[in-house]
């Protein structure tokens, strides 16, 4: 393929934290999966197998009943954070491929990047959150580093994945630098440095608008069909109008929900356009990953008129969607739920599974911080289930996870 010298390059990348024993490779390799965490198995690069190893981890597979916007929504078509996931994947595939960036690196971050959310999103985050406040914090960035890098591990060899040093950087700062990591960020920085204080690669940086890309329009879609956002609303933020006037006038006669559906693609459209001329534009005159890296500012984003109507609609959403009444009472219920989690494993550890609490430290944070990566590794209806075996009652208002 065409690279781009700012790519990321599989054959030259920054490692991975543990050495394996090479094994012989398999010729079934690429029709069973990931057969293993060494050697040379097959026809992969380093950063498809990171990406391998990410969909067939249990951690991946338990974001199917994890909350993207709606807790306990009634009904089948709602997103989660699986679905938001993939579709955070797609649209990131897009941009590396049309600017010849390494593409599976960039599918791995977006497909990776919520492995650290906890149940309920971030009602369950801000609670877990506040559990963590004496015991170095929660952040769900930092909690997807600790579950690639220790907690997911399922090879005999080492702890976690194992994945390749680009990936976790651009896992740790896909937002940008970090000069401030929590207690379990500054631990694993501590055992694997990721040079925090840089910008990343573009493949993490395009992971991060892709997410945007993604959970500005998804949302909306889902926010208009479960009827906390209305049409007429929508339609004062004068960008959003003009593309609901263009699809209007190519498809007059269409059913109102597959034209609404035809904005929504409209405006992805329209936002990825925007990534890739502002970003290729940004780009130019850099030769390596390294300059990249160097840049000491973000490269790939939105152009910034485009980041301004981004910023209205995010203020809109948060109006309309995020923190509609409903919402509100939904996520305090939710962010009770682990409040009440987190206070009953920590009187008694015997409540967890014996796989955790025959190995909780009794020091702290180590003990806390465990408690917590047990409740953030829970699914939606798990931690209900959970409350309820501890408590003797179903949360109320949760009843249809």
């Amino acid at each position: 393929m065409n690279r781009a010298p700012y790519a990321a390059d599989p054959d030259a990348h920054g490692g991975r934290e543990f050495a394996t024993t090479r094994a012989p490779a398999l010729s079934n390799e690429a029709l069973s999966g990931d057969a293993g965490s060494s050697g040379n198995r097959g026809p992969r690069t380093d950063f498809q197998r990171d990406r391998d190893r990410i969909i067939h981890s249990m951690s991946f597979r338990r974001l199917k009943s994890k909350t993207q916007v709606f807790i306990a929504p009634d009904g089948d078509h709602y997103r989660t954070r699986l679905t938001h996931s993939i579709e955070v994947a797609q649209i990131g595939r897009v941009l590396a491929r049309s600017m010849a960036l390494d593409e599976d690196l960039t599918e791995a971050l977006c497909l990776a990047h919520d492995l650290g959310h906890p149940p309920f999103g971030h009602a369950g985050e801000a609670a877990l959150s506040d559990a963590m406040a004496r015991h170095g914090g929660f952040d769900h960035n930092a909690q997807a580093l600790r579950t690639v890098m220790r907690l997911e591990s399922p090879y005999p060899e080492h702890d976690g994945l194992n994945l390749t040093w680009d990936l976790l950087e651009g896992l740790a700062k896909h937002n940008g630098p970090v000069s401030a990591p929590n207690w379990a960020l500054a631990q694993l920085d501590d055992d694997f440095p990721l040079d925090l204080g840089t910008w990343p690669s573009l493949e993490a940086q395009i992971a991060a608008v892709s997410d945007d890309i993604a959970y500005d329009n998804h949302d909306i879609d889902d926010g208009l069909r479960a009827g906390f956002l209305d049409l007429d609303d929508l339609l004062e933020l004068d960008f959003l109008a003009d593309q609901w006037r263009a699809v209007e006038k190519r498809y007059p006669h269409a059913p109102r929900d597959r034209q609404l559906r035809e904005l929504i693609r409209d405006q992805i459209g329209l936002m990825v356009n925007d990534v890739l001329d502002h970003s290729r534009e940004q780009a130019k005159g850099f030769q390596s990953v390294a300059e990249i890296r160097g840049a000491g500012r973000q490269l790939a984003g939105f152009s910034p008129a485009m980041r301004d109507h981004e910023r209205v609609l995010k203020s809109f959403m948060y109006d309309k969607l995020y923190y509609h009444p409903e919402q509100v009472a939904a996520a305090q219920r939710a962010r009770d739920v682990i409040a009440r989690l987190f206070a009953g494993y920590s009187q008694d550890e015997k409540l967890m599974p014996a796989a955790w609490n025959d190995r909780l430290p009794e020091t702290e944070p180590e003990r806390s911080r465990m408690i917590a990566d047990f409740i953030a590794g829970m699914s939606d209806r798990f931690a209900i289930q959970s409350c309820e075996a501890i408590y003797g009652e179903r949360p109320e208002g949760l009843t249809n996870v």
